[in-house]
């Protein structure tokens, strides 16, 4: 008897679980997180909206259950606050009087958990990776890929709706099976058109592609068009000869992931990368050596080629995701191998995963060299010069992690790709914006969240400084500073309440939490060596 095709949404699920990584154990309660409050009020703050509006305040945000009801200015800064301008008193109260209150985040590009870690141990229960994710202030993710099942995390979303486990906002995008080197169970457009139905049927908000034959991707975006399914596209070496990122734009994908596919839209003298001899993309380390050369084969930046690109993708109203965070550590290997929150935070298994390994998906460090991290730097200075200058253009930029792979850690590394955008020329309102109204946007829920506006939920973080000021006081580890009074170095942290839905989460307890977690895994590992 012939065995059962797996439920649409979990095709690679299936396979994994067959070679020993099965999917990660979800949560299943919540011990953190009080409210939603009748009514909570947020006093005093300074409010940074996340249109790209300046701070401004102080003022009193009224929540009523989980939508912001009131927003009201109560006065001018240096001076006392009329309490006659204050509305009424709430069943739970926030002291926000020199603190700041912005958006909740969105990371429109990650993995709840890797199945592949389970190949070194133990992999991380959901509840770790939520917990980090809210520690750092993301509010809504957009799951690329389910990798666990469609099913499970159309479950977990639920769950997390109803409050009955602390996570963020939750949109599923299963993996669309069609490329050779990953999984391929659909060969042509109508068994495409046939698989995005049953997944829509199943629960999908949208889909993750890796690329597919063209007839078949077309059909493909052209189906989830009708069906209002959105979409994203790594577009993977093995297909993107046949469709550039403006291609699939052209067909009506909704964004690009990481940088893939962009570089060979603005190729003038080629149409296909110039690789080394000896090239093999199974062998990963040229595989990502020889992906940092791909922006410096293409046209230089204000070229006629690179401005008609540019105006093409913004014409489409297209949005990037570039995830330049997942690329970092090729940049500088000991940086991030060497990161201030490996220590406490990095769960066991995940860490072994990220060491120097042929045949592991981002373990390429065997060769690493100081000529790849040149190649590395100067890719990101094209790409980043390609980012900003469609920012200026009015384009979408988003915010997306992709942690889990190549040392970076959930939570940690959304906060590293504030740092980048800022580092590509962002000014800290339009970073701010990229990782809030903007992924909204993308995601098509910013009449829900995304920015402080009444009637929208209240998705809101509370911090005690200016995060414009300084986004690496968003770290969980906060960052090292001088206190002048005593004389000592001392880490700064200024998260101090994610609010998800009006669900109010103290920082403090989830890095507690995520901390024992680890320390426990370690403990059981010790004991059983």
């Amino acid at each position: 008897m012939s065995e059962a095709a797996p439920k649409v949404g979990t095709e690679i699920t299936a396979k994994n679980a067959k070679l020993g990584m099965p999917p990660i154990a979800a949560s299943t309660g919540r011990d953190r997180g009080t409210g939603p409050y009748r009514r909570l009020v947020l006093r005093g703050a300074t409010v940074i909206d996340g249109t790209g509006a300046p701070p401004w305040g102080p003022a009193d945000i009224v929540i009523e259950g989980d939508r912001i009801a009131a927003i009201t200015p109560v006065g001018t800064p240096g001076k006392p606050i009329n309490p006659s301008r204050r509305p009424p008193e709430g069943d739970h109260e926030i002291d926000c009087h020199g603190k700041f209150v912005t958006p909740g985040l969105i990371d429109c590009h990650t993995h709840i958990g890797v199945p592949y870690h389970a190949l070194h141990g133990n992999v991380a229960p959901a509840d770790y990776v939520y917990k980090l994710w809210l520690a750092h202030g993301v509010t809504t993710v957009r799951e690329m890929g389910c990798f666990s099942g469609l099913d499970w995390v159309a479950e977990q979303r639920e769950a997390s709706a109803a409050n009955r486990i602390a996570a963020p906002r939750i949109l599923a995008h299963p993996y669309f099976p069609a490329v050779n080197d990953m999984l391929k169970t659909i060969h042509t457009p109508d068994e495409a058109r046939d698989w995005l139905r049953r997944a829509k049927d199943a629960g999908a908000d949208g889909v993750k592609f890796f690329g597919a034959p063209p007839a078949i991707m077309r059909a493909a975006l052209e189906e989830c068009g009708k069906l209002g399914l959105r979409s994203g596209c790594h577009h993977a070496q093995q297909a993107v000869t046949r469709m550039n990122a403006l291609t699939t734009a052209q067909w009506g994908l909704t964004s690009a992931e990481h940088y893939y596919g962009l570089p060979e839209a603005l190729y003038n003298d080629r149409i296909v990368q110039a690789y080394p001899p000896g090239y093999n993309y199974n062998d990963e380390y040229f595989r990502f050596s020889s992906a940092g050369q791909t922006f410096l084969q293409a046209a230089e930046p204000g070229s006629a080629k690179w401005n008609e690109v540019l105006e093409r993708f913004l014409e489409i109203d297209f949005t990037f995701v570039p995830t330049m965070t997942i690329y970092d550590a090729n940049r500088d290997l000991m940086r991030f191998r060497r990161a201030d929150w490996h220590d406490d935070f990095t769960w066991p298994s995940m860490w072994r995963y990220f060491q120097p390994a042929r045949g592991g998906h981002g373990a390429y460090w065997y060769r690493w060299s100081v000529t790849n991290e040149v190649e590395w730097k100067g890719h990101y200075r094209l790409w980043m010069q390609f980012l900003n200058a469609y920012k200026n253009r009015g384009g979408r930029v988003c915010t997306g992690s992709d942690s889990g792979f190549i040392f970076q850690i959930f939570g940690f590394g959304f906060i590293r790709e504030l740092e980048l955008l800022q580092e590509a020329g962002f000014n800290a309102l339009e970073v701010l914006r990229s990782a809030s109204i903007l992924g909204a946007e993308l995601l098509g829920i910013d009449n829900e969240t995304g920015s402080i506006e009444v009637g929208k939920l209240a998705d809101l973080l509370v911090l005690d400084e200016n995060p414009l000021d300084d986004w690496k006081l968003l770290y969980g580890t906060g960052a090292l500073r001088l206190n002048d009074e005593t004389g000592k170095a001392e880490w700064r942290h200024a998260l101090r309440h994610t609010i998800r839905a009006g669900l109010v989460f103290d920082v403090e307890e989830l890095l507690s939490d995520i901390r024992g977690m680890v320390a426990a895994q370690k403990e059981r590992e010790a004991a059983t060596a």
